[in-house]
C-alpha cells in the first residue's frame, strides 16, 4: 500500500513538473514576425524620451548628455525584492550591442532575455508590449547611436520563490496578453496618439495604476494612483475623479510636461522630475496629445480614497 502511495505521489509530481515546464516555457517571436523595416534612429530617439529609457538606466541623477549613458541605474526596491537595471548600452560584452533586433522586440513585447530567460517584469514589457514592432526597430536604431558602457550591474537580490526566472511563464499567462495597441476609431487622431503614448512607451500604467497581491496591474483603477513601491507615499491619481486632476485643463496639463510647473505655480517633484524632463523632449503636439488623453478618460476615484494628487 505505502509502495502504491509512494508510486502515485510521485507520479503527480512528474505530471506537476511537466505542467509547470509546459506552461512556462518561453514563447518568443521569430524572425518571420520581424518586418524588414530600417531603423530609423531619429524617431527612436523620440521613443526613447517617451518610454524614460533613462531615468532607469542611466546614474542616478545623471543630467544632459549623461542621461545617454545607460550602464545602469538606481536600484528598484519592490516588496518582491531588489531588481538592478541592467546595462542596455550598445557595448558588445557588457551591454545589448551583441543583441539582434529580434532578441530587442523579444525583450520589448515578450519579456525575454537573448538565451530565451524569462525577464522580471520590474522592466515595464506589460506596457512595451503595445507598441508597434516597426516602432521598436525605430528604438533600437537610436540605442545603437549611444556610447557603450563597459560595466555590469550587479544581480537582483530577490528571495525564494521570485528568484525562479522560470516562474514568470506562469505570471505571463496572466498579465501579458501580447497584443499590441490599436487606435479607437471613434476617438480623434490626437486622443489615440495621446493613449499610444501613454499606455505603451510611456508605460504610466506602471506606477500610476494599483497592483494586486501577484504584482498585476489593476485596471478597475486605471491611472487612478497607487502606493509608492518605495513604501513611500502614493503616486497621484491621474484622472479626472477625485484625488486626481480633473481641475487642471488640457493646457496645464500639457505646460506641465514642458515646464515642470503646475496650474498652482508649484514645481514638479520627486521620481516625476525625470518622467516630466523627459517628455519635454517630445513636440509639442504630443504633450497635447497626451494631455487630450488623459483629460478623456474615465474619472475614477483616488484608488485609496486619499487626498488631492500632487506634483509628486
Amino acid at each position: 500500500m505505502l509502495r502504491r502511495l509512494a508510486v502515485a505521489v510521485v507520479a503527480l509530481a512528474a505530471l506537476g513538473g511537466a505542467g509547470f515546464w509546459l506552461l512556462t516555457e518561453p514563447k518568443p517571436l521569430s524572425a518571420a514576425e520581424i518586418p524588414d523595416h530600417p531603423g530609423n534612429a531619429a524617431k527612436g530617439e523620440l521613443l526613447f524620451w517617451a518610454g524614460g529609457c533613462a531615468s532607469c538606466h542611466a546614474a542616478p541623477g545623471a543630467k544632459g548628455d549623461d542621461k545617454l549613458v545607460l550602464g545602469g541605474g538606481e536600484p528598484i526596491v519592490s516588496p518582491f525584492g531588489t531588481f538592478h537595471p541592467p546595462n542596455i548600452s550598445p557595448d558588445k560584452t557588457h551591454g545589448i550591442g551583441s543583441w539582434s533586433t529580434l532578441d530587442f522586440v523579444n525583450a520589448m513585447k515578450r519579456g525575454l532575455g537573448p538565451g530565451g530567460e524569462q525577464l522580471y517584469p520590474a522592466f515595464p514589457y506589460t506596457s512595451y508590449q503595445r507598441m508597434p514592432v516597426a516602432d521598436l526597430v525605430d528604438l533600437k536604431a537610436y540605442l545603437d547611436t549611444l556610447p557603450p558602457v563597459a560595466t555590469d550591474s550587479p544581480p537582483h537580490e530577490l528571495p525564494f520563490p521570485f528568484s525562479i526566472r522560470r516562474g514568470l511563464g506562469l505570471w505571463k499567462l496572466l498579465y501579458l496578453d501580447g497584443e499590441t495597441f490599436e487606435p479607437d476609431p471613434t476617438k480623434s487622431d490626437e486622443i489615440n496618439r495621446g493613449a499610444y503614448l501613454v499606455e505603451g512607451p510611456g508605460h504610466c500604467n506602471e506606477c500610476h495604476t494599483p497592483r494586486n497581491a501577484l504584482g498585476g496591474l489593476d485596471f478597475t483603477h486605471h491611472l487612478a494612483g497607487a502606493p509608492n513601491p518605495s513604501g513611500q507615499g502614493f503616486i497621484p491619481n491621474i484622472t479626472g475623479g477625485k484625488g486626481g486632476i480633473g481641475d487642471w485643463s488640457a493646457e496645464d496639463i500639457a505646460n506641465f510636461f514642458e515646464t515642470g510647473m503646475t496650474p498652482e505655480f508649484d514645481s514638479v517633484g520627486g521620481t516625476m522630475v525625470d518622467v516630466q524632463e523627459n517628455i519635454a523632449h517630445l513636440p509639442a503636439s504630443d504633450r497635447a496629445a497626451i494631455a487630450a488623453y488623459l483629460k478623456d478618460l474615465p474619472p475614477l476615484d483616488r484608488s485609496d480614497g486619499g487626498a488631492a494628487a500632487t506634483a509628486d
